[in-house]
C-alpha cells in the first residue's frame, strides 16, 4: 500500500491506494486500465476533480468540513470477490459479495482544526465484480472501476440511496462525475 498526494486547484489529496495483484487477473483488460489497476496517480486526478466539481456546487450535498477542505485523505483499495465478501460480513453483517464498499468517517458532527488533514473513509471495490458487470452491461473495465469509485466517494460523503428517488439523483453525479473527465 503505497501513500502518495498531488494537488489539484489547491486540492490536496492523500490516497492510501492498494493496488490489484495483476497477475490474479483472468481475463485480457487494456494496458490503461491495468495500469489503473497498478498505480495510484489516475485516481488521485480523478478523486481530485470529482470532490473538487462537488465542492464548487452549492446543489450537492457536501459535508461542512470538506467544502472547504483544502487537505484531504482517503483508502482506496482493489481486491477480489473473496475480500470484499469478508468485509462486507464483518462490518455490514450481510453474508454476500458486492462491487463496491465505503467506510466513511466523517458525519454532519465532525468538526476539525483549521489547517488539518480531513479524513473521508475507505473505499474498497472488487475488481472481478467490476469485470463482470462491464461485460454484462457492455461497457469497458475502466469505466466500470471509475463507476464504482464516484459511488464510493458518494457515500464517504454522505450521500446514501435508500429509496429508487435518491438512488436516482445519486447515478446522476456519477455520470456528471464521469463525465468531468470524459470517460462516459
Amino acid at each position: 500500500m503505497g501513500n502518495s498526494s498531488a494537488s489539484y486547484y489547491k486540492l490536496d489529496i492523500d490516497l492510501s491506494f492498494t493496488p490489484f495483484p495483476v497477475q490474479d487477473l483472468d481475463t485480457f483488460v487494456n494496458s490503461k486500465t491495468l495500469e489503473l489497476m497498478k498505480s495510484s496517480s489516475q485516481w488521485i486526478e480523478d478523486i481530485g476533480s470529482w470532490i473538487r466539481f462537488i465542492q464548487v456546487n452549492e446543489s450537492l450535498k457536501c459535508p461542512e468540513i470538506v467544502q472547504n477542505a483544502s487537505q484531504l485523505s482517503l483508502g482506496l483499495e482493489l481486491t477480489n470477490d473473496e475480500k470484499i465478501l469478508d468485509l462486507n460480513h464483518v462490518w455490514l453483517g450481510q453474508s454476500k459479495s458486492t462491487d463496491v464498499l465505503s467506510f466513511p468517517i466523517i458525519d454532519e458532527t465532525s468538526f476539525v482544526v483549521m489547517n488539518e488533514r480531513i479524513e473521508l473513509g475507505d473505499i474498497v471495490i472488487s475488481v472481478p465484480t467490476a469485470i463482470r458487470q462491464a461485460k454484462d452491461n457492455k461497457a469497458d473495465v475502466f469505466r466500470e472501476l471509475r463507476w464504482l469509485a464516484t459511488h464510493g466517494l458518494l457515500h464517504l460523503l454522505g450521500w446514501d440511496h435508500n429509496d429508487e428517488e435518491s438512488l436516482n439523483k445519486m447515478l446522476l453525479i456519477q455520470e456528471q462525475l464521469l463525465n468531468i473527465r470524459g470517460i462516459l
